[in-house]
């Protein structure tokens, strides 16, 4: 073992490598005995595209670049395509190219056409959720129509596009299905005998994880739909999915008792104080599936999501064993298989097979490949902290780890403190080289599931609801200074970061605490005021409600906490980094900020990105921003990393 200052370990884990491998599949789906999925392409301008496994266990890209299988639709948009076997035999798939966002259809051996037409107003149409029934001649999609200019100028309804390709150039032949009462709706479900449709709705200022309506229609001979009634959800409700068994009884998850629960008909089928649902952030995701047998594969779990099988006759449910602690929201069944998209602390997400009649579960597709050795990789720790008023804290844990080096004795390792997006959302115990990047070079790092997380039940998500910049805050802090007491990191060597909503948290800590030696700032949220009245894209226009409470009644909140307004508190450097085409949470925010730090000799760096929206996708961008964070932690903790450029921070 070699003795080193903590921060100047030899790494074979560069930025270029955890770039690489930035990203995970999503939306697995069966189109007929295949899986098929959408997988990241860093490495071709951040692309998404089409994977086939076929049935000899190959795999293959389906669709070249600059083919683009992604949606927008609320932004951060949702499942992009569907697929099913064709009157020949082969495929028959329909996905939204992220270019356009026009839906196309495409056949294996031929090129895709075009389903949709481009509308030149606003910023036109979008589809996702598409369900195909060629049977009918038809895709039914979510339609997502721009009426005019503003974010805000936007009608969300359930349509029926024609898959012979007359609506190519001609939205009149788009059909349209529900009456475009909701602001929000999700994707139709149909009963396994075409007679009813089921689907999510929500209305502003509701997010889908405060209060959703669970809708059923009954789909009449030609193809339109009834009067819809409401069958379950409300105000404090959030039904996160819902979808029918093969016997035609409603399924849905529910979060009335304070978890999000399985209900069949309406009946519990498994009341547990665990999660069987999460946040709609994208419109498509999937946490549970019923097989054909009447079994059900499920997500559940306090925190992590594992994946099982529940008998709805006996509330029982088997877990798969494998060496996965976490699955996204992206299951799938066909006949008595499952598919779904499983990781660890060990390995990156891969996409999983279940056969519930064995019980196996093995990997199929974009199988975890180790870029390096993996004794370079981090042990994480599962810890629980104690905050304010005596409150848990959920934590991750990922202490320096090197297989030849350590710190010198009795020194103490700097540590950075990352903040999730959302702000409703949580960090998965998964293997991230970009946590690895920093942990084998001697910098801990600390994932905070502050209070506002999901996977701890409806009060732990409540935690949040008006107090945005207080609780998170509050909680990452105290992490800190915990981690700092029992002397895991050195006091004066804590720094923050975070992207989205943890940039909003990073950037509010910098200004209203002391515990921060710097941070890093990533596309953050900075100015309430502006982010709250028309900054941003619709779906979250009235999150701040929820968030900070009605801007008409308590306008002196927004203006408290917002770090733009107390940019003269800020003396800790900083690396701010924004992509230039984020309508989520817009350049703007950044320039307002600088321009009231303006003067103030605070060492900063900013840093923008073309052709970057919210989230990097592309390798170059996001090298160039990992090294640059390492710079930053480098220049401020006094450490000399081998090999990694210079930040320069200007005042």
């Amino acid at each position: 073992m070699q003795t080193l200052a903590y921060g100047e370990w030899p790494s074979p884990i560069d930025a270029a490598t955890a770039a690489a491998h930035d990203g995970s599949p999503e939306f697995a789906r069966f189109v007929g005995d295949e899986v098929w999925w959408t997988e990241p392409r860093p490495a071709e301008a951040g692309r998404r595209t089409l994977v086939r496994r076929r049935a000899d266990g190959t795999e293959q890209s389906v669709l070249p670049a600059p083919w683009n299988v992604r949606s927008r639709v609320i932004e951060y948009g949702g499942l992009p395509w569907a697929g099913t076997v064709g009157d020949d035999g082969g495929p028959l798939v329909v996905f939204v190219h992220f270019a356009d966002q026009r839906l196309y259809r495409y056949e294996p051996g031929g090129e895709p056409r075009p389903l949709t037409p481009v509308s030149p107003v606003g910023q036109g149409l979008r589809w996702a959720e598409p369900v195909l029934l060629p049977e009918r001649g038809e895709v039914w999609c979510v339609l997502e129509e721009f009426t005019g200019d503003g974010p805000g100028d936007v009608r969300r309804v359930l349509a029926a596009v024609p898959l012979d390709g007359s609506a190519a150039e001609d939205r009149a032949a788009v059909r349209e299905l529900s009456d475009g009462r909701h602001r929000f709706v999700t994707g139709p479900r149909l009963s396994p005998d075409g007679r009813r449709a089921a689907w999510i709705a929500w209305d502003h200022p509701r997010m889908p994880w405060d209060g959703t309506e669970l809708l059923v229609a009954d789909v009449t001979p030609d193809g339109t739909l009834g009067a819809a009634r409401t069958v379950a959800g409300g105000p404090e409700e959030s039904v996160a999915q819902a979808d029918w068994t093969h016997d035609g009884r409603l399924l849905h998850s529910s979060d009335r008792t304070g978890w999000w629960n399985l209900y069949r008909d309406g009946e519990p089928l498994c009341p547990r104080e665990e999660e069987f649902g999460g946040p709609l952030w994208k419109l498509g995701h999937r946490w549970f599936a019923p097989l054909d047998g009447g079994l059900i594969a499920v997500l559940h779990g306090k925190g992590p999501l594992a994946l099982g099988v529940l008998d709805p006759e006996t509330g029982e449910v088997v877990d798969a064993a494998g060496p996965w602690s976490e699955f996204s929201p992206s299951l799938a069944a066909h006949g008595e298989r499952v598919v779904a998209v499983g990781a660890g602390p060990r390995s990156a997400h891969e996409v999983v097979e279940l056969d519930t009649r064995t019980g196996r579960a093995r990997v199929i597709g974009a199988a975890h490949r180790d870029a390096v050795d993996p004794a370079y990789y981090p042990e994480p720790r599962v810890r629980t902290f104690t905050g304010p008023d005596g409150r848990e804290i959920h934590a991750h844990l990922y202490p320096p780890h090197h297989p030849d080096c350590t710190g010198p004795a009795g020194d103490l390792p700097p540590y950075v403190i990352w903040a999730h997006g959302g702000p409703t959302g949580r960090v998965p115990l998964v293997l991230d080289l970009e946590i690895a990047y920093f942990t084998s070079r001697g910098i801990g790092v600390a994932e905070v599931n502050y209070g506002g997380s999901t996977g701890y039940g409806r009060a732990y998500r409540n935690r949040l609801r008006e107090q945005w910049g207080v609780v998170d805050v509050e909680d990452c802090a105290a992490v800190a200074l915990a981690l700092a007491d029992e002397g895991t990191a050195d006091r004066s060597r804590l720094a923050v970061r975070g992207g989205s909503a943890g940039g909003w948290t990073t950037a509010a800590s910098l200004t209203t605490t002391d515990v921060y030696a710097c941070g890093t700032i990533i596309y953050p949220v900075l100015d309430l005021t502006g982010w709250g009245s028309g900054e941003t894209h619709d779906f979250e226009s009235r999150y701040l409600e929820s968030l900070i409470g009605p801007l008409a009644e308590v306008p002196e909140r927004y203006a408290e906490r917002s770090p733009a307004a107390h940019a003269d508190r800020l003396t800790a450097p900083f690396l701010l980094l924004q992509g230039l085409d984020d309508v989520i949470c817009p350049p703007v925010q950044c320039e307002r900020f600088l321009a009231q730090l303006a003067g103030r000799g605070v060492p900063h760096a900013y840093l923008t990105f073309e052709g970057e929206g919210h989230g990097f996708r592309r390798a170059e961008t996001m090298v160039r921003a990992l090294e640059a964070e390492l710079s930053l932690y480098a220049q401020v903790f006094g450490l000399k990393p081998p090999g990694v450029p210079v930040l320069e921070l200007g005042t």
